[in-house]
């Protein structure tokens, strides 16, 4: 009896707070198809406002780093041809690599002449009439080719209406073609100050577009502590200590919109401390040629052993937080774990986990302390460039084990004129490469039918795909599967505690805990009054917005405090699109 006694204050009490605090809110499954298609983490998953798992599967194509400021290939064919045929063939995420400098300049509309390249030189009008201010090419052969800015806005739009995500990268400070080589998010151009304005200043202005739905906050962070300029990773202030420069970048970012998943890379190399390692330490110590280092290696980009000791901190915002690694095999760079200058041996998935992956990376999803997506992965495959095979071995043994542990990924790449990995076209950007694409395809997002999955709620992806809400709408939520040509087994995961019937929201269920109670309404009261750090999630806000009508706000907590007191039926409370 006392317990009911002390149930009923409670709600007393908090029908008095409601009353006073009923300001409503906006919600964010009331802005229609341009705001439900953000996603969040759960655990090692990454999962749509409902709680259904998703799985990014999707690919490079880069240009706009390079001072072209325009995707690589719109110099030959047509940049909505090119979309079309990336939608097609089922990739439902698209990682652009950016730069600083572009962002900058499109935030102070700033000409595109300012560019080491001009646009008008990247960009065929003949095959492009749409990109060009007239409509196309007139008799004499003028036109004028459209801004930068409002060309990127093109192709936004079309991947919006293709089913397409898009993940921004950035990828060098400067825009330039070896920007990448420097190693840190600031150069001797543009500061970190530049870097964390470029990222505040995209964040704001997408903020109400969910077909951008992450940021890669830069690109492959690297170098040795005997360089001169070299990543770090600890929980210090200093300026190239890069656990400390994710988090205010992610801080840049969420701020603007918290709907964004941030990726956040690896560095290039990591102390041993054990053997007395530290970041004055060299990683080639020639006084002591002939023993161990006592610094970790990896691919640029690729150690995230730091993530064990002082794993990135975003506070009220940590559910946004993807780790993001680069790999690659062989022919990129010789690594000792691939055992190429040992005729006796080859390497297999588990001396890959033994000798690198696993203590670089893939502890993070094997222990389940964060989803990661592999940023970067490819090469060749054809026997001019891999006559030993050792590269496509390696390929498909990162494409397997990304498939048995449900990693996301973004293939590198869709540009031919990478290097020393090619790409998924040829032909100046004009045949797909079929093989390369028949490896990729078995760990892109599709279902028992083989039709691809898009991370849209609406629309499908490309010709032969299905929308989110298509897939989930008559089927379970626990089984994101792909067809897989090898003896992989897929990955089975279960998504729980955030919906009632699969696939649906649970409202009244504020703390995604799977029962509504006196909790629920304590968590809406303290959101509804604005009380810091009570903010509610995107998964939060869907099962608090229950009286029927869009917006979160004290008619939400009266719905629920009535379920609560026994006067309301809980099966009847309603999101905004039922009534």
């Amino acid at each position: 009896m006392r317990f009911k006694k002390r149930v009923c204050a409670a709600l007393s009490a908090l029908v008095m707070l409601a009353q006073c605090v009923a300001v409503p809110m906006p919600s964010v499954s009331a802005a229609g198809d341009t705001q439900d298609d953000w996603l969040h983490v759960e655990g090692d998953k990454i999962v749509d406002m409902q709680g259904n798992e998703v799985w990014l599967t999707g690919v490079n194509w880069f240009g706009y780093n390079t001072g072209r400021q325009v995707f690589d290939g719109v110099w030959s064919k047509n940049l909505h041809s090119m979309l079309t045929q990336i939608a097609d063939h089922g990739f439902n995420l698209l990682r652009v690599p950016m730069s600083t400098q572009i962002l900058l300049q499109w935030k102070n509309k700033e000409s595109d002449d300012k560019s080491p390249f001009g646009i008008k030189d990247y960009v065929n009008a003949y095959s492009n009439p749409e990109l060009t201010v007239e409509g196309g090419v007139d008799g004499q052969g003028r036109y004028t080719i459209m801004y930068s800015f409002d060309i990127w806005n093109m192709a936004v739009q079309w991947c919006k209406e293709l089913g397409i995500k898009i993940m921004i990268d950035i990828h060098s400070a400067s825009s330039d073609p070896v920007g990448h080589q420097k190693p840190l998010w600031y150069d001797d151009k543009y500061s970190a100050d530049d870097w964390l304005e470029a990222l505040s200043w995209f964040a704001e202005y997408y903020k109400d577009d969910d077909t951008i739905i992450a940021i890669d906050l830069k690109n492959e962070p690297h170098g040795k502590p005997e360089e001169q300029q070299f990543a770090k990773w600890d929980n210090s202030h200093d300026e190239n200590n890069w656990k400390y420069a994710a988090e205010r970048g992610a801080m840049a970012v969420l701020e603007q919109n918290p709907n964004l998943l941030i990726m956040v890379e690896g560095s290039e190399c990591y102390p041993d401390f054990d053997r007395g390692g530290d970041w004055t330490t060299p990683a080639v110590d020639y006084a002591h040629y002939d023993e161990p280092s006592k610094i970790f290696g990896a691919w640029w980009g690729g150690n995230l052993r730091g993530v064990r000791d002082y794993p990135v901190d975003l506070g009220k915002y940590q559910k946004q937080l993807v780790y993001s690694p680069h790999d690659y095999g062989p022919l990129v760079w010789k690594q000792t774990w691939f055992y190429m200058d040992d005729d006796s041996r080859s390497f297999d998935r588990q001396s890959l986990l033994d000798d690198y992956w696993y203590d670089s990376w893939a502890y993070i999803a094997e222990e389940h302390i964060a989803p990661l997506l592999i940023g970067e992965w490819g090469g060749f495959i054809d026997a001019e460039h891999d006559p030993t095979g050792e590269n496509t071995h390696w390929l498909h043994e990162i494409r397997d084990y990304m498939i048995d542990m449900h990693i996301h990924h973004t293939f590198w790449c869709f540009n031919e004129n990478s290097g020393d990995t090619g790409g998924l076209v040829w032909d100046d950007f004009g045949q797909w490469d079929e093989d390369k694409y028949a490896l990729v395809k078995p760990a892109l997002w599709q279902d028992d039918n083989g039709v691809f999955i898009s991370l849209d709620h609406q629309r499908p992806v490309g010709a032969n795909g299905q929308s989110l809400s298509e897939y989930y709408g008559g089927g379970s939520v626990t089984k994101p599967s792909t067809e897989t040509t090898t003896s992989t087994t897929a990955t089975t995961t279960t998504t729980s505690g955030t919906t009632g019937e699969p696939g649906k929201p649970r409202y009244g269920d504020v703390d995604l805990n799977g029962e509504v109670e006196l909790r629920d309404a304590v968590t809406l009261c303290k959101a509804i009054a604005g009380i810091e750090g009570a903010d509610l999630s995107v998964a939060q806000s869907v099962n608090a917005d229950c009286d029927g009508k869009a917006g979160i706000d004290g008619k939400d907590l009266t719905m629920l405090l009535m379920v609560l007191a026994g006067t309301y039926d809980q099966s009847a409370l309603r999101g905004p699109d039922q009534a």
